[in-house]
């Protein structure tokens, strides 16, 4: 057999393959490089300075509430934060494939489903997706068990990432920093043993940044977590240009926490449901605060906001 036919057919099949996941969830295949007619220019602030990442807002293909972030830093490192439910794993397969099917860092900033299901789902068939580390900040026994009816997903990743090949990184402090090539990623904020709320109230916070561009990522934060992150030692670090929305913009944190932070744009991993807050009987009739969060954003002044149900995949250089 010709070794360079059949390593080109290998890449085309999984081209196709990947093209295919992602269609099916009416996304394009991502782009590696963008000319300037490409790029959002909308917040460019430091646009004279060169970018070290460019980042996706991955939309869930389900409809369904997820979180997933995906990075890629100017040398073609790939990172990925959180990743969705395991329904996801397929179309986030097919991207992460078109940008080399290799992650170098995957974080996980709590361990709902709804974050960490598709890594999950990963670990169990890894197929030929390579992953170098996964970073996150596991929750004790208490936490665990004051959530009972997550608790066995919980339990299964943790045994996942207990028996996996892949170097796994328990963080309990926050502070750490990494570098991948020019894009800067800090934990502002690590699980802290509350109860209350207990899996989002435990979310690690990150800051992520370059000299062109600042985003803090929060999570599923509930009051309390955010709290205490405004207090603790890392609070400056919390200031941004763009900020993702705690818990989907609905029970997340309070109204003073995004008072007392700067911001100027707003990230929403929130499906249609979840942003009209309407489960079936019209808008703003169920029970989640996402139309509450959404008029703080107005009283703030915020005027740039990008949705996931209504942006599609997002994208940021």
């Amino acid at each position: 057999m010709d070794t360079d036919k059949h390593a080109s057919s290998q890449i085309s099949r999984r081209r196709f393959l990947q093209s295919s996941a992602l269609a099916a969830a009416g996304m394009a295949l991502p782009t590696l490089t963008a000319s300037a007619a490409e790029k959002d220019i909308s917040h460019q602030w430091n646009s004279k300075k060169p970018s070290s990442f460019t980042m996706w807002q991955i939309p869930s293909h389900k409809n369904t509430i997820g979180n997933s972030y995906v990075f890629q830093s100017r040398r073609g490192k790939v990172i990925v934060m959180d990743g969705g439910f395991p329904e996801e794993a397929f179309t986030l397969r097919g991207f992460i494939g078109v940008l080399g099917n290799e992650v170098e860092a995957w974080f996980i900033s709590h361990p709902h489903d709804d974050h960490m299901g598709a890594l999950n789902e990963i670990l169990a068939d890894p197929q030929d997706l390579k992953i170098k580390a996964i970073y996150h900040s596991r929750v004790t026994d208490a936490v665990i068990d004051a959530e009972p009816t997550e608790a066995k997903k919980c339990r299964d990743f943790y045994a996942r990432l207990d028996h996996t090949d892949i170097p796994v990184t328990d963080i309990q402090e926050a502070g750490r920093m990494f570098d991948f090539d020019g894009m800067k990623l800090k934990i502002v904020s690590v699980a802290t043993g509350l109860t209350v709320n207990p899996y989002n109230n435990n979310s690690m916070i990150m800051r992520v940044w370059d000299r062109r561009k600042s985003l803090v990522f929060l999570g599923d934060a509930g009051i309390e977590c955010g709290d205490l992150a405004l207090k603790g030692p890392y609070a400056d670090d919390l200031n941004c240009e763009y900020l993702q929305m705690a818990h989907h913009g609905q029970n997340g944190c309070s109204e003073e926490f995004y008072r007392s932070i700067k911001f100027r744009a707003c990230l929403w991993p929130t499906p249609m449901w979840v942003w009209n807050n309407d489960t079936g009987k019209g808008y703003n009739t169920a029970h989640l605060n996402t139309i509450k969060t959404r008029a703080w954003m107005d009283s703030l002044g915020i005027k740039e906001h990008h949705v996931s149900v209504r942006d599609g995949l997002w994208k940021l250089d």
